[in-house]
């Protein structure tokens, strides 16, 4: 596979110039909320009348999105990086930087904006397709497979998209700094 440039807005920890991720090795921050909640999401499908009347907490809704959009990745798109295991970039720096401004605004700490390369594969997916899970195991793989097949979404809104990379990944610059350790 030929080698592709993708910029990454840096948020959970500070990445420099020349710095690797390869998750084979290591585990994204998202991999690691999802395991967290893994029992809990077994005990959904297994119980869900228990829940019926729950108010699940936000990371339990990602862990039950991410898991339902893995089952159907690992089934029908097994090609595409799992979202587990991979590096959320943007193709251009003018998507980048909205993710950046997003993210403030969110609340989220912004390090950087860096041009990252990658040998590995790639999927690029509408934002608007990712949902809130549900207590409903069927209609979470529904929505995983209307994710993975890049469905017009259900806004009918411009899509955002957000891409995800696997394979060595290598940092090459810092575009913009926004904070220092």
């Amino acid at each position: 596979m030929a080698e592709e440039i993708f910029y990454h807005v840096v948020t959970e920890r500070q990445l420099l110039p020349g710095q690797t991720i390869n998750f084979d090795s290591q585990k994204s921050g998202v991999y690691q909320r999802v395991i967290e909640k893994e029992k809990i999401v077994l005990d959904i499908y297994n119980h869900p009348n228990k829940y019926i009347e729950s108010n699940l907490d936000h990371h339990t809704k990602v862990a039950l999105r991410e898991l339902a959009l893995e089952e159907v990745r690992k089934e029908k798109f097994p090609n595409y990086p799992s979202r587990l295991k991979s590096l959320y970039v943007s193709k251009s720096i003018k998507e980048a930087q909205m993710w950046a401004d997003s993210f403030i605004t969110q609340g989220r700490k912004v390090f950087a904006i860096v041009t990252v390369r990658t040998d590995g594969n790639s999927f690029t997916g509408d934002a608007y397709n990712c949902f809130e899970g549900t207590i409903n195991h069927n209609i979470n793989l529904s929505l995983a497979h209307k994710y993975w097949n890049n469905e017009i979404n259900s806004s009918q809104k411009e899509p955002i998209y957000e891409t995800i990379i696997d394979g060595n990944i290598t940092v090459i610059r810092t575009i913009k700094n926004y904070e220092k350790i």
